[in-house]
């Protein structure tokens, strides 16, 4: 298949609350270098930047992006504010806050509710925006309850700072605590085609009953989670991409698409190639046969968990 002349709309489009949006978009926690936190060699800024305006081209209107994503040179935020500043009109950028790194990269203390205001006003600062369209509150471990954290973020909202609400890495627990606070427009949590999780598969459930977003991170990456993409394709994946003349890449992007109208993919890369091939995933219809087929492994090692 050809990548360099499919779109982003080509995977649909699903609604952040009112902000509509093409299923598959863009993460930028790769775009700052080789490695997603602070270990690694920071990208180089012109082809970061280009990456972004690349995707822009593609239709891709839907970025996610965090405070925390910066090398040692480079920030995500502030690539994103140079390389597409003044916005597009349709462009929904989602930052996420909660967690926390220090200046010299090393994470931190997790936010305290009282710290969020910061970190709410640390990304305006650095997107160069007077709001933000969607901010995901990330769950720190060490908080059983997300009410009081997502309570605060609910009231920037209602100050204007914040358009729409979503929450990250919970449980289906944690969704119903923040809708009792506020409505809550996207899930974003942890789900791969090669990583069986019977709580993701509940909460993707749940979404989908509820025309709530549901954003799955490490789509492609799978098990190698923040190390980059996975290279540890069974030979099932590797049969159904041959026969679309895919890359095992796209077809774990095009699996993660059939999960359901409402799940949105956000595959990262600094490669203005492996960008086109990543939006040219939406483009491909898997039969029942394949769907099947893909999946089967993962139904294995759930019913024997």
């Amino acid at each position: 298949m050809s990548s360099q002349t499919i779109t982003a709309d080509a995977a649909g489009t699903w609604k952040l609350g009112d902000l509509p949006v093409h299923r598959l978009g863009y993460g930028a926690m790769r775009l700052t270098g080789s490695a997603a936190f602070h270990h690694g060699t920071p990208s180089d800024r012109d082809r970061s930047i280009a990456v972004l305006r690349k995707a822009i081209d593609l239709g891709v209107n839907h970025i996610d992006t965090a405070a925390f994503y910066f090398s040692s040179l480079r920030s995500a935020n502030e690539l994103i504010n140079t390389a597409l500043g003044p916005y597009p009109d349709d462009l929904v950028i989602v930052t996420k806050v909660g967690p926390y790194r220090a200046y010299d990269g090393e994470w931190g203390t997790s936010a305290r509710p009282e710290d969020l205001r910061g970190h709410v006003e640390e990304n305006l600062r650095q997107l160069g925006r007077d709001h933000l369209d969607v901010v995901n509150l990330r769950r720190m471990p060490k908080y059983d309850s997300i009410a009081e954290h997502f309570g605060v973020l609910a009231q920037l909202r209602d100050a204007g700072l914040i358009r729409h609400l979503g929450v990250s890495g919970i449980e289906p627990r944690h969704l119903a605590e923040a809708q009792a606070i506020a409505p809550v427009v996207c899930v974003q949590n942890r789900y791969a085609l090669d990583r069986p999780d019977p709580a993701a598969d509940e909460l993707l459930r749940i979404c989908g009953a509820q025309g709530i977003a549901f954003v799955p991170f490490y789509a492609v990456a799978g098990e190698s989670g923040e190390h980059g993409a996975t290279t540890a394709h069974d030979e099932g994946v590797r049969a159904v991409a041959r026969a679309h003349g895919a890359s095992p890449a796209q077809i774990r992007l095009a699996w993660t698409l059939h999960q359901g109208p409402h799940v949105l993919a956000i595959p990262g890369t600094g490669n203005p190639d492996h960008l086109a091939e990543n939006v040219a995933a939406g483009a491909i219809r898997l039969t029942d046969e394949e769907l099947d087929r893909l999946g089967a492994p993962r139904q294995r090692a759930g019913a024997s968990g």
